[in-house]
């Protein structure tokens, strides 16, 4: 508490108020009629299905291939995990059997530049067949060849993982290869080391990298390296992931979709949460004074925090979909952060009740309710990690953890429980940031004024100064 200045107080309320102001408005620049976003706000969050409306688009196997009921399922649970991946959390996914279709629904935002539903849907077709092939991709006269003339080394079905790495001051996806893929490749790659021909990496009928062979892969590992930038190997690796369908993905329909709510729903919604925080606000302030002005503080950060990581504020996010589910995470997350601060001033009454000074309160206080505190919010992370690997990507951190308990349920990705324990995660590590950290360097900072050290700005229960 003593190595806490008094100008602590005002750096971190400058600090929440700059990020609300940020978060909400958000940086753009323009340039003639061309819009550059620095910084994203409130207007470039990407909404869900049920508030903005989106996507219908039906994708079917080809005429000539009599798709199986697992072909049917190991394609709808590769869709899912690639909208996963996108940050599409709000979608729906129908597989019609007998006729071999997959009836997929997702969210869009016409304002969103980052995201474009129609580059989506072509995306999820165009990366139905992932191959990797012997040569180069054109013939010497340098048109593109028809991947089918080139011998066949492994499909995506034969790649576990790949994922984006940098090494050595350059970008690279490294690649993960399944036992089904091991042997085959070392031997490919064995008979190239050193030559001029490359193994050429194809999705469908359109090549996208033909790296070569620099030395034998027998571990089955092994990356892709060249002139990449971070936004390139990661949409190389996402692509790599998504390309292992049975079969190739086949346009049938697609249209757009009306909202269920509606952005009159949302707009009530944002007002309807705007007043509820200023009733708790004032509630605060009435009933815990000088730690109630704190404690607002405090939950001002954790929900402009929230809405900053949803909305892509830092550098190098993605928008996340907002959806209902999502919301109420948000929701229930502050209502643990408003609990945080009702047990902490609480704590520190009983302790200035019990003849403590303000300082010895203050510490007390602090220490009596973090464990409390602590409790909860490594309850709450818990509760949501375990959502988050069992129904986000299998290459999440959550799913790679939890991989040894849910290894023989297969991928599931579900967009709604992925998003509620999104938020639910976001909502719980703000309170530890805000909730604990911030609302106890701004109370040790402001009670070191003299003007502020009366019992009464802290307590009805005790007078004068200490």
């Amino acid at each position: 508490m003593k190595n806490v200045k008094k100008p602590v107080f005002f750096i971190v309320a400058a600090f929440i108020l700059a990020m609300a102001y940020l978060t909400i408005f958000g940086v753009y620049t323009y340039y003639g009629d061309t819009e550059t976003v620095r910084v994203r706000g409130v207007r470039d969050i990407r909404w869900g299905i049920d508030i903005r409306g989106g996507v219908d688009v039906i994708f079917t196997a080809p005429e000539d291939y009599n798709a199986q009921r697992h072909e049917m399922d190991a394609a709808r649970s590769t869709i899912e995990i690639r909208m996963v991946t996108r940050n599409i959390t709000d979608y729906e996914i129908y597989v019609d059997y007998a006729t071999s279709r997959i009836i997929v629904r997702f969210p869009w935002q016409a304002e969103d530049v980052s995201f474009d539903p129609e580059r989506a849907v072509m995306e999820l077709g165009e990366t139905a067949l992932l191959t990797f092939r012997e040569g180069f991709p054109w013939d010497s006269a340098g048109n593109l060849m028809n991947p089918e003339e080139l011998p066949l080394v492994i499909t995506g079905a034969d790649v576990r993982r790949a994922s984006p790495q940098y090494h050595e001051g350059k970008y690279l996806v490294s690649l993960e290869l399944e036992d089904s893929g091991r042997d085959v490749f070392s031997e490919v790659t064995g008979r190239l080391r050193g030559t001029d021909t490359p193994i050429s990496i194809w999705l469908d009928n359109f090549p996208f990298s033909w790296p070569m062979v620099n030395q034998q892969i027998t571990g089955g590992r092994a990356t892709i390296e060249g002139d990449f930038t971070f936004d390139e190997v990661r949409s190389l690796a996402d692509r790599i992931n998504g390309g292992a369908l049975p079969f190739k993905l086949e346009i049938d329909s697609f249209s757009t979709i009306s909202p269920t709510l509606g952005i009159g729903a949302r707009d009530a919604v944002a007002l309807a949460g705007v007043i509820a925080f200023a009733v708790i606000a004032v509630i605060m302030i009435f009933l815990y004074k000088l730690l109630g002005v704190v404690a607002v503080f405090a939950l001002l950060g954790q929900a402009v925090g929230a809405i900053a990581v949803i909305s892509g504020f830092f550098p190098g996010a993605q928008s996340f979909t907002l959806t209902i589910p999502g919301i109420a995470g948000i929701i229930l997350s502050i209502a643990m952060g408003v609990d945080a601060n009702v047990i902490t001033s609480e704590r520190i009454k009983e302790e200035l009740r019990a003849g403590k000074t303000l300082d010895g309160a203050l510490q007390a206080g602090y220490k009596r309710a973090f464990s409390v505190i602590f409790d909860c919010n490594i309850t709450l992370l818990i509760i949501s990690f375990i959502l988050m690997g069992a129904f986000g990507t299998p290459d999440s951190i959550a799913a790679v953890v939890l991989r040894p308990l849910f290894f023989m349920f297969g991928p599931g990705a579900a967009g709604a429980i992925y998003s509620f324990g999104f938020t639910l995660t976001v909502g719980a590590i703000l309170n530890f940031i805000f909730g604990v950290t911030a609302s106890r360097l701004m109370t040790y900072s402001i009670s070191k004024f003299k003007p502020m050290r009366k019992i009464s700005l802290y307590t009805r229960e005790r007078k004068g100064a200490v």
